[in-house]
């Protein structure tokens, strides 16, 4: 496995401010580093399975506290496995930590997967998982599903015995609205070549979504009339 200093992708764990979806990305990093580090103080070194891993763009977060990553995916050349998230090719209970992320829309079957996500994850483990809230069509080649955080949390109450089980929402409703906005400024300074003037204007508008939301607790937390563009689920396991 190449190091961590060398590894792809990049711009998904360090988004530039001119990234139409700065405020998907930039805080899923911080939550899965941070993640990383809390998994390293409760299990010591840790097996991880990534479930539709991709070009596995998180290992650089895990790699100093993993003993063993492990990457599943249908089609991606960097999977050791390979296998669908409702389909897991690994045994009961056999990974410590178990991550999903940005996988749950594009599933056929988001209940079997959640069910295969726990099976999966050994006693004292957990599932780190994250999913849309709001989200243009982006079909991966399918794009089926969108959440709300109750919903979420009734997806995963239903197919799964959890210890704990969070659902926290990645950003407030004032970067959820300006982030829509810049995906489609994005768009039409492609097609109109006018990139550098489209990444001034994503730019301001990365910056100003935080300061909408910090006018107001109620536009952060899920309350009615809100809206969010990416939720990050935490759910473990009891200890045997």
């Amino acid at each position: 496995m190449r190091g961590a200093e060398t590894w792809p992708a990049e711009g998904r764990r360090h988004p530039p401010r001119s990234a139409p979806t700065y405020w998907v990305l930039a805080p899923l990093s911080a939550w899965l580093r941070e993640e990383a580090r809390d998994a390293s103080r409760s299990l010591g070194r840790y097996r991880l399975l990534d479930v539709g891993c991709g070009a596995k763009p998180y290992y650089p977060f895990f790699e100093p506290y993993a003993g063993e990553y492990v990457g599943v995916d249908p089609v991606h050349p960097d999977a050791e496995l390979v296998g669908t998230a409702e389909d897991l090719p690994v045994p009961d209970g056999s990974f410590d930590v178990v991550l999903c992320n940005q996988v749950l829309e594009h599933c056929a079957d988001p209940a079997r997967a959640v069910r295969e996500l726990r099976r999966v994850t050994a006693p004292g483990g957990r599932v780190l998982a994250s999913t849309h809230g709001v989200m243009v069509y982006h079909p991966n080649p399918v794009d089926l599903w969108r959440w709300t955080h109750a919903g979420l949390q009734t997806l995963f109450e239903r197919n799964g015995s959890w210890a704990e089980l969070t659902v926290t929402p990645c950003a407030g409703t004032g970067s959820c609205v300006t982030t829509v906005l810049a995906m489609y400024v994005h768009l039409s300074a492609k097609r109109t070549g006018l990139t550098s003037l489209g990444g001034g204007v994503i730019r301001a508008l990365n910056r100003l979504g935080p300061l909408i939301d910090g006018r107001s607790a109620l536009l952060r937390e899920p309350n009615p009339g809100t809206l969010f563009l990416n939720y990050h689920v935490r759910a473990g396991v009891a200890p045997a």
